[in-house]
């Protein structure tokens, strides 16, 4: 199984984030701009949470909010699941099942460095399979690689 610090190296794009007084708008905007289901909320400097597609449909749409007033800490998920670079996809995968959550960010020394989704890592299992039979097909035919 591949390790989280390999995935990230292929990633392009940054870590995008809010702040807690940003309104949902903004962030939901950005998203869209960015081309990504979730965004950090930083606060001083620090991770605060984070907000995602899924908290503004739950937590704007379905209550009746508007996302122009509304503030990101209002809505944000504010315990944040992460993990290292030294962790497997396969740890991943297992921590966002167990959490019910689709993107994780990666920390090191406290130190957010990348972000996750459950994309990343469904591609990243596809690849090693696929990698994995084609290995398989050359033994199969006595091939020699």
């Amino acid at each position: 199984m591949q390790l989280v610090q390999n995935i990230l190296k292929q990633k392009t794009g940054g870590i995008f984030s809010v702040a807690p007084s940003d309104t949902v708008y903004d962030a939901i905007a950005m998203m869209a701009e960015k081309e990504v289901g979730a965004l950090l909320v930083v606060d001083a400097g620090r991770t605060a949470g984070i907000i995602s597609e899924r908290d503004y449909t739950r937590k704007v749409i379905l209550k009746d909010k508007s996302s122009k007033q509304a503030q990101v800490r209002e809505i944000m998920t504010t315990e944040v699941v992460s993990v290292t670079p030294e962790m497997h996809i396969d740890e991943c995968v297992a921590l966002m099942k167990k959490h019910h959550i689709r993107h994780l960010p990666v920390s090191e020394n406290g130190v957010i460095t990348g972000m996750l989704s459950l994309r990343d890592l469904f591609s990243a299992i596809i690849d090693e399979q696929a990698d994995t039979i084609e290995h398989l097909e050359h033994y199969v035919r006595g091939e020699v690689q």
